[in-house]
């Protein structure tokens, strides 16, 4: 399949739109776009989760065109975040999500030495996460509901790579066996036989007994949340890049030819795999983060399926690009019909980590990628 000329194409649109989107939305921290525009998260919600991703389009763009305003809008993200990092009740599991792409981002890019500092705050937060009865990763703080001292979610493994960095920064091996231990568990715990994914698993937090799982944000229990199997997928990947232990390979294959056979002839991808047939939502998310996860591991994987895996990545890609972006420069988002749970009364709207990785996508097929996991 030809793509690099397509490819090249999409990002020349995706550079002309987001530098007028970035000048419109100085001092913003996006989720959701609501006529048109980005809201704001910078205030009383800094803490949401999803606060990371705005920072990480900055830097992929910056990277790409080395326009200042990126690098400003990024810089003003990650200082932001400050808020956030010093407030014990609104630390989880994401911060992955939120320094990976602003933090660790910019030392990447600039050796810059406070910005390493704040990722190495949070891996140590995260790995302060840790429960040894068990072997996982708490998601979220228990003061909501008590049972979620022995929650696990799918989405953690997305997280596992500020671990890795940090044991890379500090030789600490500490941060490397957190990381290895939860996704060794998450391989048990959460993926089925079939190569789909649950979202949530309840650990007792004592004994680290697996008590049961939860449906958590797709149709029902036991059904296939779509972003969850994209997590899985890409997760799975960059635990395997970042230790080359061969069991993660074998688990990123076995979700991701799973989920390549769910694919609709559409290419467009449902909120769950396994949602009933007259349910039209969808969720441009999963197709984009699980086709970098594909884009990653069709570099990796067995050579017989090299090609499998890179085709359908292309596929969803141009799927969205063709009946599912926006790129008029009018507009502040470019995916148009994502959804963040089944069970939400709203679907099918813009969230700001489904541009992130359509982007991160897009340039990974470039070669202008910062690869920032």
């Amino acid at each position: 399949m030809d793509y690099q000329k397509w490819a090249q194409e999409v990002a020349q649109k995706i550079k002309i739109k987001e530098l007028e989107v970035a000048k419109r939305n100085r001092g913003k921290i996006p989720y959701t776009a609501e006529n048109g525009a980005w809201n704001d998260c910078s205030g009383e919600k800094i803490g949401w989760w999803t606060n990371g991703f705005w920072g990480g389009m900055m830097w992929q763009l910056y990277k790409a065109t080395g326009e200042e305003i990126y690098r400003e809008n990024a810089e003003e993200t990650e200082e932001k975040l400050d808020a956030a990092l010093n407030n014990y009740w609104v630390m989880d599991h994401d911060s992955g999500f939120r320094w990976l792409p602003t933090s660790v981002a910019k030392y990447r890019l600039t050796g810059d030495k406070k910005s390493e500092n704040r990722a190495l705050m949070a891996a140590s937060n995260l790995a302060g996460r840790f429960n040894p009865a068990g072997n996982f990763i708490v998601a979220w703080n228990g003061n909501v509901d008590p049972r979620r001292n022995g929650w696990a979610i799918i989405d953690c493994t997305m997280n596992l790579p500020l671990l890795y960095w940090a044991y890379d920064q500090t030789g600490d091996p500490r941060y490397y066996h957190i990381a290895t231990k939860h996704a060794d568990t998450a391989i048990k715990a959460f993926i089925r036989e079939d190569g789909s994914a649950r979202h949530i698993v309840e650990f007792d937090p004592v004994t680290g007994d697996i008590n049961r799982s939860y449906g958590g944000q797709g149709y029902a229990k036991g059904s296939s949340w779509t972003r969850g199997q994209s997590w899985a997928l890409y997760g799975f990947t960059l635990s395997f890049l970042h230790t080359k232990k061969e069991r993660y390979l074998d688990t990123a294959e076995k979700v991701a030819d799973y989920f390549i056979s769910c694919i609709p002839e559409s290419g467009l991808i449902p909120v769950d795999f396994r949602q009933p047939s007259d349910c039209s939502w969808e969720d441009d998310i999963a197709a984009s983060v699980a086709a970098c996860g594909l884009i990653e591991l069709s570099k990796v994987a067995k050579e017989w399926k090299k090609k499998t895996y890179l085709d359908a990545a292309v596929r969803m890609l141009k799927a969205l690009d063709e009946k599912s972006c926006s790129y008029d420069i009018k507009t502040d988002y470019l995916l148009e019909r994502c959804t963040a749970a089944y069970g939400d009364e709203k679907h099918n709207f813009p969230i700001v980590y489904g541009d992130y990785y359509y982007i991160e996508a897009i340039w990974k097929l470039t070669g202008e990628e910062l690869f920032i996991w």
